[in-house]
């Protein structure tokens, strides 16, 4: 069974995966392709933010789903989930680009 507290933990999870996974393995390919890693894994953090977001609630349009229903039907307690929801997927992203700036050393 699904809580709110583990959904919402599973959520900021795969939004810092996401962020971090995207970034350190872009920073390889730019190894590859002998471009400067540090800065093309920090440009990549920052590009991805919204797709993570999206990807770590499991996309927009059952998110939209709940916020209209909620919002024209009078239930305000799904619309108060889905904003937690979101605020821990952003909460997720920009932890993993802290992380990611202290990890680069420019983060201080």
């Amino acid at each position: 069974m699904e809580t709110f507290v583990n959904k919402t933990v599973l959520i900021f999870c795969t939004a810092l995966g996401i962020i971090l996974g995207a970034a350190l393995v872009g920073s390889l390919a730019a190894v590859m392709v002998k471009e400067p890693p540090v800065s093309t894994m920090l440009k990549l953090a920052r590009e991805i933010k919204i797709w993570a977001i999206v990807a770590a609630i499991g996309g927009t349009f059952s998110t939209f789903e709940v916020l209209e229903s909620g919002l024209f039907q009078g239930e305000v307690r799904a619309v108060i989930k889905q904003l937690i929801y979101i605020i821990s997927a952003l909460a997720g992203t920009q932890t993993g680009y802290y992380l990611l700036l202290l990890l680069s050393g420019e983060g201080q």
